[in-house]
This record gives structure tokens, C-alpha cells and sequence, in this order.
């Protein structure tokens, strides 16, 4: 049978309103009687029932991480800084693995909502916040990461991706590339601002191109089929550089491209990625990437929601990180 509080209370000879003061109020408590009582509860193995408890104080000591893909290294590096910021405030994180499915994501709002997590920190896969800003309006707050929407009553937490993709092609076009593949998902709102700003670097540059070469998604595999696809054109037909949206797509380009296909990187094929995540350096040929600090924006987003769970009326609170451009031998 699992030791109760009253049972605590009993071997500990005080009341039951004193453990409860102890577990959730230990100031309120002599520094001795906090001392018999832990003793108590180590030796009889009470373990405290965290999800009565929530039930009664209407919220957990817990918040919601939804993300795009939890096996990506950028994400997961997201996922530790805000693991980091919330232990600060004794929170734990419950992460969520939408897998770039609206139907996943919406199945973990839910369940964050029934969990009465404090709030959520969200990567979206959709364009628009619409049930996001429903959670938020019910009183559920929400933080948009990695991603930021104009004219959202969300706060947000992301990078200027407009400008890593302009720093992207603008390296490559500095590289005197004239012939530009854009590699990545373009429905997913940071994959479309990326190739915005790559687009934005080739206006009013005569003589180049830029041809958009969409994936099923964001993996090795999926850059891999791409980069086979590149290797199979003509010289005449083929980019001389590709602007991968994001590293694991640029490491399977590269293994599609270049050590299936044969293609020479960066002699016959310039290529950069996007996120800078640790392997992009070791790889066969070191990538060049566009760096986001992944742990900041996961911490960054923490403190917003703290701030809207302390003061709920206050104005969303927006986050812009600037990118940063990382030259190695795939572009030089």
C-alpha cells in the first residue's frame, strides 16, 4: 500500500497541514521540524502525488515544447536551453514531436492543455497562429519559436531568417555562383523566409538564377534524393550551388551529390546549409551554414512565457535574433 501524508504526519507527530507546508511551503516551517519530516518521508518512501495535486491548484509545475522534429539537432539544442532556463524556476519540460503534422501538433496542444501545463513554447508547422491564439485566449499562454507571425498576439522567439537567407546566397554569390538551388519544404513558414531572403540576395544581380528544388521534408534523406536528382543533370542543366534549408538536408545533398553521384564539392557544386549544428564541421566536406544559437532562442522563449504568466495583460513580447554567417570548404 503507497505511504499517504497522513501516514508522514503520523510517524512525524504533527499534522497534516504541516507536511503539505513542508512539501510546498517549507519557509512557513521550523528548520527542525522540516528536517523530521523529510527524514520521515525518505524512510517510509512517501512519494508525493504531484497530479492530485495539480488537480487542486489548477496548474502543474510543467510547460509544453512542441517541435517541428526532435530528432534534428537544432531542435534538440533548443530543447536543452529552455530544459536549462525552466529548471531556474523549478519547471520541468514536457517536449512534443509534431513531426511537421498539423494533426500531431493540435494532439499535443491538447494534451498539454489537459496536463494544465502553465503554458507553451511552439515551433508551428502552419502559417498562421489561429489555434494557438484560441489556447491563448482561454487562458492557456502560448510562445511561438523559431517562428515569429506579423501582427500576432503571441509573443515570439525566433531568428531573422529573411536575413540568413540573404547571407546565404549573397556568400554564394560573392563565391562567383551564378546558377542557385534552393533545397527545403517552402509551406513551413521558417523554410519561406529563408528562400524570401535568398530571393531578396539575387535582385538586381544580373546574369543569376535561382531554382527551387522543394522536399518532402527537412532530413538527410529527403536531401539526399535531391542531391542525387542534381547529380543526374546535364552540366549545362545544373546548379553550380545549392542553399540548403537547413544542415540535414545539406548533408544529404552532399551524400546524394557527391559521394553517389560523383560531383566535385565545391569545385563543380558550392553548397551551405542552414542551423550550423555541431556535425555540419566534420562532415566529409566541412559545410558552410548560416548559425542560429539554438540554447538562447530555447531559453529566450522561457522567459516570454514567464513574463505573460506573470503579467498576463502585458504586450506581447517579441524576440529577434540576428543569423550568422560560418565559411567552411563546401563554398570556398
Amino acid at each position: 500500500m503507497a505511504v499517504s501524508v497522513k501516514d508522514v504526519a503520523a510517524a512525524a507527530a504533527v499534522s497534516v497541514g504541516t507536511v503539505s507546508n513542508v512539501l510546498n511551503r517549507p519557509d512557513k516551517v521550523s528548520p527542525d521540524t522540516v528536517a523530521r519530516v523529510h527524514e520521515v518521508i525518505e524512510r517510509l518512501g512517501f512519494v508525493r502525488n504531484d497530479a492530485a495535486r495539480q488537480l487542486r491548484a489548477g496548474r502543474s509545475r510543467s510547460i509544453g515544447l512542441i517541435v517541428l522534429d526532435s530528432a534534428n539537432p537544432f531542435f534538440a539544442e533548443v530543447a536543452r536551453g529552455a530544459e536549462e532556463r525552466a529548471a531556474e524556476h523549478g519547471i520541468s519540460v514536457l517536449l512534443g514531436n509534431s513531426d511537421q503534422d498539423a494533426d500531431r501538433e493540435n494532439a499535443y496542444l491538447d494534451l498539454f492543455r489537459e496536463q494544465r501545463v502553465n503554458g507553451v513554447l511552439l515551433s508551428p508547422r502552419a502559417l498562421d497562429d489561429g489555434r494557438a491564439a484560441a489556447l491563448a485566449a482561454a487562458g492557456l499562454p502560448v510562445v511561438l519559436v523559431d517562428a515569429e507571425l506579423p501582427g500576432s498576439t503571441l509573443s515570439s522567439v525566433a531568428v531573422d531568417d529573411v536575413e540568413g537567407g540573404h547571407l546565404a546566397v549573397a556568400h554564394l554569390v560573392e563565391r562567383g555562383r551564378r546558377r542557385i538551388a534552393f533545397v527545403g519544404p517552402p509551406a513551413i513558414r521558417q523554410v519561406a523566409d529563408r528562400l524570401e531572403g535568398a530571393r531578396r540576395a539575387l535582385a538586381g544581380t544580373p546574369g543569376t538564377t535561382l531554382d527551387v528544388m522543394p522536399s518532402e521534408g527537412l532530413t538527410i534523406l529527403h536531401g539526399r534524393t535531391v542531391g542525387e536528382s542534381i547529380a543526374a543533370l546535364s552540366p549545362a542543366a545544373r546548379p553550380d550551388a545549392v542553399f540548403c534549408a537547413n544542415d540535414l538536408l545539406a548533408v544529404g545533398v552532399l551524400q546524394g551529390a557527391a559521394i553517389l553521384g560523383g560531383l566535385r564539392v565545391p569545385e563543380d557544386l558550392a553548397l551551405i546549409g542552414y542551423d550550423d549544428i555541431e556535425y555540419a564541421q566534420s562532415t566529409v566536406v566541412p559545410l558552410s551554414s548560416v548559425r542560429q544559437p539554438a540554447r538562447a532562442i530555447g531559453a529566450a522563449a522561457v522567459d516570454a512565457l514567464f513574463e505573460r504568466l506573470d503579467d498576463p495583460t502585458s504586450a506581447p513580447r517579441h524576440v529577434r535574433f540576428r543569423p550568422e554567417l560560418v565559411v567552411r570548404s563546401s563554398t570556398v
